[in-house]
């Protein structure tokens, strides 16, 4: 019966059938041994581009650091950076943004002054809840 090869764990199982390489794939040491080995290709890619960066500006090719912004007195070169929320609707405070409103609120009651009632809580106006361990008053006389 022929053995498989796991390049991973640098091993051979017992055994070429569905089972073993299913017992083998999901045991520890196999996510272990798989985990290492990616982790490991990353900072080796990591290494690489900071090497090619590091002999790119060596040569001359980068003459200054992409990610710093404008020099000051210098124009835009029209890049423009989305603001930090992409997409999500405008925070209150943020530059050139119309001022806040709730939800509750037309810009119609804004000009007015007038406000929405506010909504009550079902819960808040019933009072505090009885203390723990008192029998409610409605269970005293018992079941009718």
């Amino acid at each position: 019966m022929p053995k498989y090869y796991c390049d991973y764990c640098d091993t051979y199982l017992t055994h070429d059938s569905p089972s073993v390489r299913k017992t083998h794939c999901t045991g520890r040491k196999h996510r272990d041994n798989v985990k290492f080995y990616y982790q490991k290709w990353m900072e080796e890619q990591a290494q690489h581009l900071i090497d090619a960066t590091t002999a790119a500006f060596k040569a001359g090719k980068i003459t200054n650091n992409p990610f710093a912004g404008p020099a000051p007195g210098n124009k835009p070169t029209g890049v423009s950076i989305p603001p930090p929320n992409m997409g999500a609707p405008p925070r209150p405070g943020m530059p050139n943004m119309p001022p806040y409103m709730p939800p509750m609120m037309n810009p119609q009651m804004a000009l007015t002054g007038i406000r929405p009632p506010p909504i009550l809580n079902p819960m808040a106006m019933m009072g505090p809840p009885p203390p723990l361990g008192t029998i409610p008053p409605q269970m005293m006389n018992g079941p009718k």
